[in-house]
């Protein structure tokens, strides 16, 4: 959905972290792909770079790895343009050329594009990368069409949806902030005490946008519920009416009108959630497990804030939605421009997953910064789990987030069941769902059967127009 928080896998059924790939051989320098088309040749690329409210630090941070990027290939200019995805904008950028020449998109997207010829064939050019072969292949059949070529690939954090939440706000209203809910019906009663207690909202939830079917997505996953089915022929069908979609919303409504616990803005999408909540707002809500680097970067939260992070609380055979982000490379892009485009993911979101002195100097960079950005935020890795543990020893002299605050997911971050997005018209089913979610906020008589009902015939219509 988002794209530092957005999106699930494509293909069917749970991620399965014992696939995830080996990790890369040692023998080829990092950030030297061979069959390169640069050369010496002098080439200016653009790149997406931070969100629009990242502060000062984050973007030195940025303009730090940039010039010793372009130290490394001084042949290469890179200029890093603001971004954020937003379903909203993304489609007029992509059709007007606007984009800059690497730019992000959430996981589900990648097969469209790529069916419609979007996106530029850099096949060969990441295959050439060290690691090039040693993706998670679940993973990176999101960026590839049927005949394995490499549209995108794996570039940002892979996520899945978990529980935030404010620990001084849990120890003003006498909850235990090292002992977070673990259960929905947890979760509402820790609610209805904060907001008794501090008049503090207990929870949000995402509700502008595609970002609110997203999040009331992740909550039907959570109970076992599903929108949308693969009927096994090729066909799709949209299950927005899930019974586990109905009692999530159900859910919400009695803690916006039973309660009075639920933050009464239907206005809110991923960037204002957070801003909310590092506002002190609200005090739990959904999002992708690794939001604390925004919070960080574009809300002033810090290690001293009172950050916590758990598990999205699970019933049944539910899970956790996953997500993520696939880097891309514009589909108009010259060969050298391509070729500097890949040097780019490589270096600033790959190699340094892969490569100690990579991993060091990012590191580095992120926590000497004036404020200092998180080190060592919790993710899903996108090569292999013992690659994410050497990862975190590289660069222990750098982790500054809270981790022990965050157990409650980190306890069970590589075992929980994880449920991948939508495989079709995505953002189509997360639009109808989110009207839904505004009614339930809006109106106390809201129909939820009524509305589901609607919104179900909506995402069916473009799971169809998809197909």
């Amino acid at each position: 959905m988002r794209l530092t928080r957005t999106t699930a896998l494509a293909t069917a059924g749970v991620l399965s972290l014992g696939l995830l790939a080996a990790c890369s051989d040692d023998s080829t320098p990092q950030g030297e792909p061979s069959g390169g088309t640069t050369g010496d040749t002098s080439v200016t690329i653009s790149v997406a770079g931070l969100l629009p409210t990242a502060d000062d630090a984050a973007k030195k941070q940025l303009a730090d790895r940039v010039a010793a990027f372009e130290d490394e290939y001084p042949n290469i200019t890179v200029e890093t343009e603001d971004y954020e995805w937003r379903n909203s904008t993304f489609t007029t950028q992509l059709a007007g050329g606007t984009l800059p020449n690497v730019f992000e998109i959430p996981l589900t997207d990648g097969k469209t594009l790529i069916e419609n010829g979007q996106l530029a064939d850099i096949d060969a050019l990441v295959r050439a990368l060290p690691y090039g072969e040693d993706f998670n292949a679940k993973l990176l059949a999101n960026g590839q069409d049927d005949a394995g070529t490499i549209f995108a690939v794996p570039a940002k954090s892979i996520y899945a949806v978990a529980l935030h939440y404010n620990r001084d706000l849990f120890e003003q209203a006498g909850l235990d902030p090292d002992d977070p809910p673990t259960t929905w019906d947890e979760v509402r009663a820790a609610a209805k005490t904060i907001h008794d207690e501090t008049g503090v909202a207990g929870y949000a939830t995402m509700a502008l946008d595609a970002s609110g079917g997203w999040q009331l997505a992740a909550g039907a996953n959570s109970r076992g519920g599903v929108i949308e089915t693969a009927q096994g022929d090729g066909a799709y069908t949209a299950t927005l009416d899930d019974p586990a979609v109905a009692e999530h919303l159900e859910w919400l409504k009695a803690l916006r009108w039973e309660d009075d616990s639920l933050l009464a803005r239907a206005d809110l999408g991923w960037g204002e959630i957070n801003a909310a909540f590092a506002g002190g707002e609200v005090a739990m809500y959904t999002s992708g497990s690794d939001v604390y680097n925004a919070l960080v970067e574009g809300n002033g939260v810090d290690a001293e804030w009172g950050y916590g992070l758990t598990a999205i609380p699970t019933t049944g055979d539910g899970g956790a939605l996953t997500g993520g982000t696939l880097a891309a490379v514009r589909k108009d892009s010259t060969d050298a421009e391509k070729d500097a485009a890949v040097k780019w993911i490589d270096w600033w979101y790959l190699s340094k997953l892969q490569d100690q002195e990579q991993a060091v100097a990012d590191a580095r960079t992120r926590a000497e910064a004036d404020p200092a950005q998180a080190v060592g935020t919790p993710v899903l890795p996108i090569f292999s789990e013992e690659l994410y543990d050497q990862n975190l020893e590289w660069i222990a002299d750098f982790v500054n987030v809270p981790l022990e605050d965050m157990s409650g997911y980190t306890d069970v971050m590589f075992t929980q069941n994880l449920v991948p997005e939508a495989s079709v018209a995505t953002q189509d089913l997360y639009n109808a769902l989110f009207p839904v979610v505004q009614a339930v906020i809006s109106d106390e008589g809201a129909d939820v059967a009524a509305l589901l009902e609607a919104a179900d015939a909506t995402g069916q219509a473009a799971i169809d127009a998809a197909s």
